[in-house]
């Protein structure tokens, strides 16, 4: 696996638009033209294509929260062609790293939909720990960089 990111362009958005998830998770994660969209419309907004070589697997976003100041991934999907074979695992922790080496030893976060346990086992084992709080009717979890 060789596993990176590249920033949505005029030659990629397309593809990235037509990644999608299983039937069984679309109520847990908005689409890619969506969260494309959103990033153009609101600040601080980091929408990345997941690559392994040069196939595009799947996206992420991450943001800086305007009203908590807090520094947190909005979205991560594996298209459904990849999953099961380590992605969003790897995807992360090389999230984790770009976060830290460009913003430091900070608490980062992320939520779930409470009946996402796939999602929350592979954020536990990352060091995600629930928070407590729920936010937009999701599990806020958190993991110190």
């Amino acid at each position: 696996m060789n596993l990176n990111f590249k920033e949505i362009t005029k030659e990629n958005w397309e593809k990235c638009v037509d990644l999608t998830v299983s039937k069984e998770q679309a109520n847990f994660v908005a689409p890619n033209w969506y969260s494309i969209l959103q990033s153009k419309f609101e600040s601080d907004f980091y929408p990345l294509c997941i690559y392994d070589g040069d196939v595009m697997i799947g996206f992420l976003m991450y943001d800086i929260d305007p009203d908590t100041k807090r520094h947190e991934m909005s979205r991560l999907m594996i298209d459904h062609k990849f999953q099961g074979k380590g992605y969003g695992k790897i995807a992360i922790t090389k999230l984790l790293e770009l976060i830290r080496n460009k913003y430091g030893n900070i608490n980062f976060y992320t939520s779930i939909e409470p009946n996402n346990i796939g999602a929350q086992k592979l954020y536990e084992s990352l060091g995600f720990k629930k928070t407590g709080e729920i936010m937009w009717d999701e599990v806020v979890m958190v993991v110190k960089l």
